[in-house]
């Protein structure tokens, strides 16, 4: 196994190995609450925003789809936000400074997120990056994405118009 892989292997281990604890969060399933601080300096709550339709999207700087994704993101919060919708990235590495780094160059407007030690990460059930849960204005888990590929972003949009309309 080359190191490349070894490493990407051992990355979805450490973060598979909390959600075997916890317990995925599945649709249907109530999305499990977290406080997390924010690249603003503050922090949010998913209790805090219970009435909204919230989509959050795991990431991390060293994965090439997450990197790829996030403007489309910024492009469907923009879009949505209006009609009661919020998106949080969620940055999983252990140091932030690198999403902080990274950032500055990408005009990303919704609350980031910094899940340092992947306690939220593994509540979710996040075995990969991207990982993206959709969670409706009641604060049941309605759907969950993994991985990025280009065209997603629709489906993404899709999911948005639909649980902004209940």
């Amino acid at each position: 196994m080359g190191n490349s892989r070894r490493l990407l292997f051992v990355t979805c281990l450490v973060l598979a190995l909390p959600a075997l604890a916890w317990g995925a969060a599945t649709p249907g399933s109530p999305a499990p609450d977290f406080a997390l601080a924010a690249r603003d300096g503050g922090k949010v709550t998913l209790a805090g925003l219970k009435g909204q339709v919230v989509m959050i999207n795991f990431w991390a700087t060293w994965c090439g789809p997450c990197r790829q994704e996030m403007p489309l993101l910024a492009q469907l919060h923009a879009k949505y936000e209006p009609l009661g919708f919020t998106l949080l990235g969620v940055n999983v590495e252990s140091d932030s400074a690198a999403a902080v780094t990274w950032l500055k160059g990408v005009p990303v407007t919704f609350p980031i997120l910094f899940d340092t030690d992947s306690t939220v990460a593994g509540r979710f059930g996040v075995e990969g990056m991207p990982s993206t849960v959709f969670v409706d204005r009641n604060g049941q888990v309605r759907y969950v994405h993994r991985g990025y590929k280009p065209g997603d972003e629709a489906k993404y949009a899709d999911m948005i118009r639909s649980l902004v309309k209940e």
